[in-house]
């Protein structure tokens, strides 16, 4: 059975993948007027939004790959009005705050060696304004807080945030069907074909046919993407999160690793495993992550944990996105980062904009998967 089209004409765009990443890109594309599908797996998708620390930032993107830091210093900047209009568009406040954000330092090496990367960074692109604060401008900065004794200080970047990722994910749903979006649940997609100057997606419910189509969905998008001849290389890493129970405010600025939410939990992390697709959580791996912790906020060991969760990242061999456009099937585009709350705002901006007009800006070509073919070469 075919789905039914949104529109007489049919749709401009599909975009393949309900998550944070295409859903952004889905709300863009239907404010900018666009007729919109959006395919998606449903309940049964890996989300990343479910098992994401929260954090909007800007801190330590970028290494390497100076473009991606001013991408990353774009959305940044775009975030407060980002987060407006959503909640206007979808009533849902997704609880976005930008006090900036803070990486601990628990020893004089790791000062030494969190200043020489912040130098580093800060000489690749002037965008990105962090600065060494020592233990006494900590305590200033969270004075409700009672640090450890092997706090030395930490970093300070003032374009970070934190909000909670679930309440984006649920905004930006709300959003894009408000704004028009036709979303198709529970429809994942099992092929793409170009035909015509138009693109099919083959799905269990029937076919979908859109003028431009744009692969968003995680580690279902390899596969999709070689039949419009892009490679798109990523790997799945683990991460485990530990939740507390809920508490006094008293951390007001998120940190790398360390941060409250607006209900008082405070959120313990988080790991980087390469684990494949096993998303579950270890006592091993939670035993690292709250030993940190205690460290860095010693009363926490007379907290209760609630939870614990474990989650799938998307991850390049650089740890850069990628985007692309298909040379072969012009209007076939992919989207794939690992920090896809972060750059919520210029996706839903720059990006479907760049969708919308059929070409990515120039300032976009160093995040072409080709990349990795020249360091293959190398």
């Amino acid at each position: 059975m075919r789905p039914p089209a949104a529109f007489p004409g049919g749709y401009d765009v599909t975009v393949v993948g309900g998550g944070v990443v295409g859903a952004a890109i889905a709300f863009g594309l239907a404010e900018g007027g666009q007729r919109v599908a959006v395919l998606d797996e449903g309940d049964r998708a890996q989300r990343a939004a479910r098992t994401n620390f929260g954090l909007a930032w800007l801190q330590s993107k970028g290494d390497g790959m100076p473009a991606y830091m001013r991408w990353t210093r774009r959305s940044t900047d775009l975030w407060p009005q980002f987060a407006a209009r959503l909640k206007e568009a979808s009533g849902v406040d997704t609880e976005y705050r930008k006090p900036g954000g803070v990486v601990y330092c628990l020893s004089d090496v790791e000062w030494d060696e969190q200043r020489a990367r912040i130098a580093r960074l800060g000489a690749q692109a002037a965008v990105f304004d962090s600065e060494m604060i020592d233990r006494g401008r900590l305590e200033k900065l969270m004075p409700e807080a009672r640090f450890g004794a092997e706090m030395v200080g930490a970093s300070y970047c003032p374009h970070d945030g934190h909000l909670n990722p679930l309440l984006l994910l649920r905004a930006l749903h709300a959003a894009m069907q408000r704004a028009g979006v036709r979303y198709l649940p529970e429809t994942a997609a099992r092929g793409l074909r170009y035909q015509g100057r138009r693109f099919v997606v083959d799905t269990a419910s029937g076919a979908v046919e859109s003028g431009k189509v744009v692969l968003a969905a995680g580690h279902g998008t390899p596969a999709l993407a070689e039949a419009v001849g892009i490679n798109a290389p990523i790997y799945a890493q683990r991460g485990q999160i530990l939740v507390t129970e809920r508490l006094r405010p008293f951390l007001p600025v998120p940190g790398s690793g360390l941060r409250q939410t607006e209900d008082g939990t405070v959120l313990i992390g988080s790991s980087k495993e390469d684990t494949g697709f096993d998303d579950r959580t270890t006592v091993a791996v939670g035993v690292q992550l709250a030993s940190r912790a205690l460290r860095i906020i010693p009363e926490l060991a007379r907290v209760r944990l609630q939870r614990t969760w474990g989650g799938i990242r998307v991850l390049t061999g650089d740890g850069h996105p990628i985007y692309a456009q298909s040379e072969r099937c012009p209007g076939a585009f992919v989207a794939l980062c690992h920090s896809g709350v972060t750059l919520a705002a210029v996706h839903a901006a720059d990006l479907a904009r760049a969708v919308q007009d059929g070409a990515l800006p120039e300032l976009m070509s160093g995040f072409h998967p080709g990349r990795f073919d020249v360091q293959k070469a190398a």
